[in-house]
């Protein structure tokens, strides 16, 4: 309840501004404020149904789509959260004067219903972003209820405000609200990362960095008031995941930072620029570092394998070289490369001719399908025949598991026999044979391991890394971007705006929100 409360306060607030100082203009220019209301209602109607219509889209989705849904919200509730922090953080203090410069153009091109597009387009603005981060706290609450009561009790108290604001009965330092709402809001929008990451998880999106950090039991146990406050309102779960803690901190440190920063020490112009490119070259060096002494580790199973046929006769095996090109597959739940190699030959050792007695030894005791004693009588010509297949299923080309299928059939003819007749033997799947169980378990076992180290070892090898260089990119960018120097605020003159406490007042008895 007490996120959503901040966040309707927030928001509406800055909504409310935004409305008072464009109904406070069009009052001093004689204007009507009818067309203005009209583009606040419908903003305000759409912002509601985009909310509505992403909450009947999750909630109609299959549980894993769901998951996936939600972090694409929260990520999106972040970014319009660290937007709006910063849009704010740089243009508070000259709010009116843009809006009401912008207005006048309004006027001066079009009548009253282009401010009234204004009006619109702004509060649409703030509308989207409040109903995309309140669907993002809903989801992550643990009560639908109060969040949606704490919603509307922070809107209704932001109304309340900007009319008393509007009117002259209400003096707020808006730079200090704004500031105090941005620390809680940052927080806010850290635990949303770390939701976003553990439903990507719950998705199947994220695999890595799953290892377990702290057990947050003993500090908020279930149930408690500590629980509803770090978990409902902050959005940290009692077990937080390694690439969940990493992504909170990497998240609320810099945005923290740019908050509190004070505006007086900030550096600009040159020293701006040197900090941006300091900051990149620090994050290069550390990317580098990592992606070179991070090991990955591997394993290849051995490339011969001991195998032992159904008499329990053992031998040892290996991939031939004249096997076919494999196929990609799973096995044992493993990626591997199935290599397959048939063979049909002659069976050596057999007989080539077959008696009628020894015909019924070799069936296991009966007389074959298609054989009648008084008809065929034999003795009969004997084609006996083996066909093999031989799997192997190889990983970085060591064997993980291998097996034989052999077949033996012989054909019979002549001994009366009108047609031939093909009959399977007894111990027709002799040859076959297959990897010893335990041996196969082993080395899947190790393979397995061995991948899932690699896996998260690559979160600090590679993706880390990657998330460096890509932020360092960011920083070069903005450093060595052109500004023109009448947009660089100089140092006097902000040190000279922050040194103001509160929002003086025109003659009209509106906030100036020059502070």
């Amino acid at each position: 309840m007490l996120a959503t409360l901040v966040i309707g306060l927030r928001e509406g607030l800055e909504a409310s501004l935004i409305v008072g100082i464009i109904a406070a203009f069009l009052r001093r220019t004689g204007k009507p404020l009818r067309p203005m209301w009209i583009g606040v209602g419908v903003a305000v109607a759409l912002s509601i149904a985009v909310g509505l219509i992403l909450q009947a889209i999750s909630a109609s989705l299959p549980q894993v789509q769901q998951e996936a849904m939600e972090s694409v919200i929260c990520v999106v509730a972040v970014a319009a959260v660290s937007g709006m922090i910063g849009w704010m953080n740089a243009h508070a203090r000259n709010m009116r004067a843009e809006l009401e410069e912008n207005a006048a153009h309004a006027l001066r091109d079009g009548t009253a219903w282009a401010l009234a597009g204004m009006a619109f387009l702004a509060v649409l603005k703030e509308g989207f972003e409040t109903s995309v981060f309140l669907l993002a706290a809903f989801q992550s609450s643990t009560s639908g209820f109060g969040a949606g009561a704490g919603a509307v009790i922070g809107i209704a108290i932001a109304v309340g405000i900007g009319v008393g604001i509007y009117r002259g009965g209400v003096r707020l330092n808006l730079a200090r609200f704004f500031r105090i709402t941005g620390i809680f809001l940052v927080l806010v929008a850290a635990g949303l990362v770390l939701t976003a990451l553990r439903t990507a998880h719950e998705a199947g999106w994220i695999r890595i960095g799953q290892q377990s950090t702290v057990d947050l039991a003993w500090l908020a146990p279930t149930g408690s008031v500590q629980a509803a406050l770090l978990t409902g309102v902050l959005g940290i779960p009692a077990d937080p995941r390694l690439i969940e803690v990493l992504g909170w901190f990497a998240y609320l440190l810099p945005m923290m930072l740019f908050l509190l920063w004070p505006l007086r020490r900030r550096p600009a112009g040159r020293a701006l620029v040197r900090m941006r490119v300091g900051i990149a070259g620090l994050l290069l060096v550390a990317a580098a570092v990592l992606a070179i002494i991070v090991p990955l580790p591997s394993y290849t199973p051995p490339s011969t394998v001991a195998v032992a046929d159904s008499s329990g006769v053992a031998t040892t095996v290996s991939v031939p070289s004249n096997v076919a090109p494999g196929t990609r597959t799973t096995h044992e739940g493993i990626p591997a490369l199935l290599l397959t190699s048939k063979s049909a030959e002659p069976t050596p050792g057999q007989p080539t001719t077959l008696t009628l007695e020894q015909l019924v030894v070799r069936a296991g005791g009966r007389l074959p399908i298609g054989v009648n004693a008084s008809q065929n009588p034999g003795p009969f010509a004997a084609a006996w025949l083996t066909t093999s297949t031989t799997s192997y299923w190889t990983v970085n080309g060591g064997i993980l598991d291998a097996r034989r299928t052999s077949s033996t059939v012989v054909t019979l003819s002549s001994g009366g026999l009108p047609a031939t007749v093909t009959v399977s033997p007894e111990g027709a799947h002799a040859g076959s044979w297959r990897m010893a169980a335990a041996d196969r378990d082993s080395r899947a076992s190790r393979v397995r391991s061995t991948r899932a180290s690699s896996a998260e070892l690559l979160l600090w090898k590679m993706w880390i890394p990657l998330v460096f260089a890509l932020t360092a990119l960011v920083l070069v960018w903005y450093a060595l971007r052109r500004v023109s120097p009448q947009s660089r605020p100089t140092h006097e003159k902000m040190v000279k705006e922050t040194s103001r406490e509160s929002f003086p007042h025109d003659s009209s008895e509106h906030p100036d929100l020059g502070h």
